[in-house]
């Protein structure tokens, strides 16, 4: 039955386009996947791009095939429970959404909806939402830095006290203590991009010392690792974290490279967080999608001993969460080969 409904529909599409070429032309930008579904149903943990994966062979595509429901406010907001279906509106395939019956319980009390599913999966990139950020290098020498704790203490947690020297980069009283990680060059033009930094603690400046420049400082919040001396006090880069990224084709830039592999391993696959050498400066922005090809390996010619760099070949997709200056962080969503850092990245 679905497949007769699926061939009376593209018949349908042949019919109003003219010819069959016609009709490939029409549809050859949004592709279905192999043993699509014509209904899913929503449950916990699932993500809009692996709803997409069911029903599309490019899963981010799916801000354009969504047939939005007059009676839904936000189709981007989908519940566990809730069903997509397939549809075809002028001969394209569209994913509609209808809500999920909510339970009752014995005594008529109604429950409330589940948290919306997200875009990603929040998991792989939740701390370098908040606790990563990329700066210039005139910020990091401005920012006041950490030479000591009450009590001569070297190192501190939440609820100490510390002391920095330094005139605060921001006139506001709730301050970040960020530790340098590492100093980003581009591969291409060697050009410092930045410095990333990781979020030690938190704090507020409760005094400063107009003669000597020196802060204390009190701590509130610390993250998995102690406050020391020479760590930078700046103000916190506080961002909502945002469940919903509207997948976008990320524009050609020929220099775009991944430059790094954040989480201290080594491979690159799947849900993996990369560092890309292009950010705002180069227009890149938040739901940018890239697809990534392998460099070319480069082989001696048997015969007349040249050597030759192979074709490069596409090894997945990734999308951009963070934005900065001149960096970006982005998440492979998919790898179909190793990926490894210099892998180019082009539009999708």
């Amino acid at each position: 039955m679905m497949n007769r409904l699926l061939c009376a529909s593209l018949t349908a599409a042949v019919l109003l386009l003219g010819s069959p070429a016609q009709a490939e032309v029409r549809q050859d930008r949004i592709e279905l996947a192999d043993e699509h579904p014509t209904e899913y149903v929503v449950v916990k943990g699932d993500t809009l791009w692996d709803i997409s994966g069911h029903f599309l062979k490019s899963p981010w595509l799916w801000p354009d095939v969504w047939y939005v429901n007059p009676q839904i406010d936000n189709p981007h907001l989908i519940y566990p429970g809730d069903i997509i279906y397939l549809t075809w509106v002028d001969g394209q395939p569209r994913l509609g959404l209808k809500r999920g019956v909510k339970k009752l319980g014995p005594k008529v009390r109604v429950l409330p909806l589940d948290q919306a599913i997200p875009s990603i999966p929040l998991k792989d990139i939740a701390a370098f939402l908040n606790n990563n950020r990329v700066v210039d290098e005139d910020l990091l020498e401005k920012a006041p830095y950490v030479i000591g704790g009450k009590n001569e203490r070297i190192v501190a947690g939440a609820g100490d006290r510390i002391y920095a020297r330094g005139i605060p980069v921001e006139d506001v009283s709730f301050q970040g203590v960020y530790r340098p990680a590492r100093a980003y060059h581009d591969p291409v033009t060697n050009e410092l991009l930045g410095y990333e930094l990781d979020r030690v603690a938190d704090g507020r400046i409760m005094a400063m010392d107009e003669a000597t420049q020196v802060l204390t400082m009190d701590l509130s919040d610390s993250f998995e690792k102690e406050v020391r001396v020479r760590d930078r006090v700046i103000p916190s880069d506080e961002q909502r974290i945002n469940s919903v990224f509207y997948p976008s084709p990320g524009e050609a830039i020929d220099k775009a490279v991944i430059m790094e592999v954040l989480g201290g391993i080594e491979k690159i696959g799947q849900f993996d967080v990369v560092a890309l050498n292009v950010g705002e400066r180069e227009g890149v922005e938040t739901g940018n999608v890239f697809a990534v090809f392998n460099r070319g390996e480069v082989v001696k010619d048997p015969v007349t001993g040249e050597t030759i760099t192979l074709p490069s070949e596409r090894a997945g997709e990734l999308m951009v969460f963070k934005v900065f200056n001149k960096v970006s962080y982005g998440l492979v969503m998919r790898a179909t080969n190793v990926i490894s850092v210099g892998d180019k990245l082009k539009s999708p």
